[in-house]
């Protein structure tokens, strides 16, 4: 909506309703970060956060479950830049199509093993702490220690703790999807 020529300015900012007055443009808004990754700021935070999930990696859960995993907690956080990393990095393992866009909808797709299922399950509820009284149910628990022994339950919660800190690390600073961390 542009001023007409017959209208002032400030009468025609004041029809816009205020909501929209103090939005900047999308682009503007969503295509900029906002400050750099604190971790490349922070001294030794990359490095201790890298050999985090490096050790999460030697726990015993297939790679290709831990992608799944950090995929779909990026979802849920809105994680621009992590889901497309993650997609990325599922392509480029031979993830097929129809997993990669399923995984949203994981409990109605056929794509998925039980042991996946059991992992975005745990993925889901820990992500979503705040959602229900008991944020990690016993059945939940308890299907994933059926998938997973001891060290890979480990492997598995630290993993998904460390991609919902990334994600947040991510949102709160608006990192770009696509953009290598600044």
């Amino acid at each position: 909506m542009q001023p007409k020529s017959s209208v002032s300015v400030e009468t025609w900012m004041f029809s816009i309703p205020v909501q929209q007055r103090h939005l900047k443009t999308l682009e503007e808004r969503i295509m900029q970060a906002r400050m750099k990754n604190p971790v490349m700021i922070v001294p030794d935070a990359m490095q201790a956060l890298y050999a985090l999930g490096a050790s999460a990696k030697k726990g015993g859960v297939p790679s290709r479950t831990l992608d799944l995993v950090h995929l779909r907690a990026s979802q849920i956080n809105g994680c621009s830049l992590c889901v497309d990393m993650h997609a990325r990095d599922l392509k480029k393992a031979s993830e097929t199509d129809e997993r990669l866009f399923a995984v949203a909808a994981w409990r109605e797709a056929p794509y998925f093993t039980d042991a996946e299922r059991a992992a975005l399950a745990l993925t889901e509820a820990a992500t979503r702490l705040s959602d229900r009284a008991d944020p990690v149910p016993d059945e939940i628990w308890e299907e994933a220690a059926r998938h997973y022994d001891e060290p890979a339950l480990a492997a598995l919660i630290i993993s998904i703790a460390l991609i919902n800190f990334w994600n947040r690390l991510n949102v709160a600073t608006r990192q770009v999807a696509g953009s290598v961390p600044r």
